[in-house]
């Protein structure tokens, strides 16, 4: 049976990783948790079509700033410390109307160029 290397098990500070950059909707893979990503994405003035992910949840947890995900019934309003899971299979929408640094944890494969507003890149 062969011995795997250990994996080097550094900590992250998320609010240092988002302040790392300034681009918006530039996808910045910080961790995977087994089959998940997990990316820090800062956003202004933008809101997304109408879509769903059928294969996965996703979480939404603002870092910094203030955001809205859409929903076919409601708008729910999302500040900072603040964190919302989207099941698979529902329509929703992000809006995010001033600068937001905000964590994204959705399965391996989720984001897309169609799903992100054509900002994100494998």
């Amino acid at each position: 049976m062969a011995i795997e290397k250990p994996q080097k098990i550094e900590k992250i500070n998320v609010l240092s990783a988002a302040n790392s950059f300034s681009e918006l909707f530039h996808y910045l893979k910080v961790g995977q948790l087994n089959d998940h990503m997990l990316n820090i994405v800062q956003a202004k003035d933008r809101m997304l079509d109408f879509h769903t992910h059928e294969e996965s949840d996703e979480m939404f947890y603002v870092i910094e700033g203030k955001m809205q995900i859409e929903f076919q019934d409601r708008v729910v309003d999302l500040s900072q410390g603040d964190f919302i899971i989207v099941p698979k299979g529902v329509l929703h929408r992000p809006i995010c109307k001033s600068l937001v640094k905000t964590l994204l944890i959705e399965k391996v494969g989720t984001l897309t160029k169609d799903n992100t507003g054509g900002t994100y890149k494998k």
